[in-house]
């Protein structure tokens, strides 16, 4: 009997005693203190919206082309004597080169037959009036009054006067053919193509080569008729839109300055845009050597001089929300969406003309599903400065009656 107690009561009573223990301290534990929980406004990132003047830049794109390009073609026929060391592809030649020189032994002499035959005709016409002259005197000497044209050869000199004139017309086309047996440079420039050599025989019509003029280049620069309207109005020469070129060459980046100097006028029916030309000067830097050359068939970047604007704000482009709108912290800190007039946007920026309170503040910063009225703060602003508790306690009634 007793064994059974000790096997069955004592484990009893150890439990009752732990349980009471744990009660007991349980009632002894203080509750936590209640303490009341401080959501700080959310922090953004925000700016100014300021107002300025600016200009508007538009961004383009195209290939460095000669303005003049031509085919150098034959006028005569005859073989090659001489080529010009400068007639290769890539030779740069001034105005009046000789490029080309044909056989010219049959055009000399081509020319001392027609003069000959000039020579002759003219003494065929002094003959003539000398005839005429005598056949009016002798007129006059046997009859009175007005002698017949017949009679005064008047007939045969017109038909002499003609075949000197014919015979002269010879000799300028036998000149002129003789001149174009020397295929001259029309202008300063460089060989793109040559397909004549030393010892060929050309004819009327071969090709010899493809020449471009280095005075000027011209890059076709494609606008769409949203950019078109921010060109400055009255496109002209004189007008002088600035142009600035970038590319890299040789792994460094480099720019050059051009003009636009007219447009081409037709709306493009197949992309839908209108191109303005741009001009630069001396491109392969033959006057000057001041600057990195620009070759003909490269690839440049644009940026237009626009028009000016006067009071708008730029913003950067991913900051206009969809709808024109603006996320912005009014002057009570609190968010705010605008609806703004959106001027003119870009792949980089948006120009605001209107929509936006004087001190409205810009954020820069991501916030995620934001609204408007939700209180913030603003990076960089003073932070509000904390109650002080012992001024609270001195407003308490012990404090007031301690005082008095």
């Amino acid at each position: 009997m007793a064994s059974t107690f000790i096997k069955v009561g004592v484990p009893i009573i150890i439990l009752g005693a732990a349980i009471f223990a744990a009660v007991s301290l349980g009632a002894l534990r203080k509750p936590p203190a209640k303490v009341d929980e401080q959501r700080l406004a959310l922090l953004v990132n925000a700016k100014a919206l300021q107002a300025e003047d600016l200009t508007y830049r538009i961004a383009s794109q195209g290939n460095v082309t000669p303005k003049l390009e031509t085919t150098l073609i034959s006028e005569v026929n005859g073989r090659i004597v001489a080529v010009s060391e400068q007639f290769v592809a890539g030779g740069f030649f001034k105005k009046g080169d000789l490029l080309i020189q044909v056989e010219q032994s049959d055009y000399l002499t081509g020319v001392k037959a027609a003069e000959a035959a000039l020579a002759g005709a003219r003494a065929q016409l002094e003959e003539e009036k000398a005839r005429g002259r005598v056949a009016e005197a002798e007129w006059r000497s046997f009859t009175e009054g007005n002698a017949p044209a017949l009679g005064l050869r008047r007939p045969q000199l017109a038909s002499a006067l003609a075949n000197v004139q014919s015979a002269e017309a010879e000799v300028e086309r036998a000149r002129r053919d003789l001149a174009r047996t020397e295929i001259r440079a029309p202008y300063d420039g460089m060989v793109r193509s040559r397909n004549a050599n030393l010892g060929q025989f050309i004819s009327r019509g071969s090709q010899l080569g493809m020449i471009n003029g280095t005075e000027l280049a011209e890059i076709r620069l494609p606008l769409t008729d949203t950019d078109f309207g921010f060109l400055p109005q009255g496109l002209s020469r004189e007008l002088a839109i600035p142009v600035r070129l970038t590319t890299v060459v040789g792994g460094m980046p480099q720019e050059w300055q051009a003009t636009i100097v007219r447009t081409e006028g037709v709306l493009d029916e197949r992309s839908r845009v209108i191109y303005a030309v741009a001009e630069l000067i001396d491109p392969y830097q033959r006057e000057r050597a001041d600057g990195t050359p620009l070759q003909f068939g490269r690839f440049v970047q644009a940026e237009i001089t626009g028009a000016a604007a006067s009071q708008m704000i730029r913003i950067a482009r991913h900051l206009l929300r969809p709808g024109n709108q603006l996320l912005v912290v009014d002057d009570q800190n609190n968010l705010q969406f605008r609806t703004v007039t959106v001027a003119r946007a870009d792949a980089n920026y948006a120009y605001i003309s209107t929509g936006f309170a004087a001190k409205d503040r810009l954020v820069v910063s991501p916030v995620t599903n934001p609204l408007a009225g939700t209180l913030v703060r603003v990076a960089g602003d003073a932070e509000p400065e904390p109650q002080d508790d012992t001024a609270v306690a001195a407003k308490t009634p012990d404090a007031e009656t301690e005082a008095n």
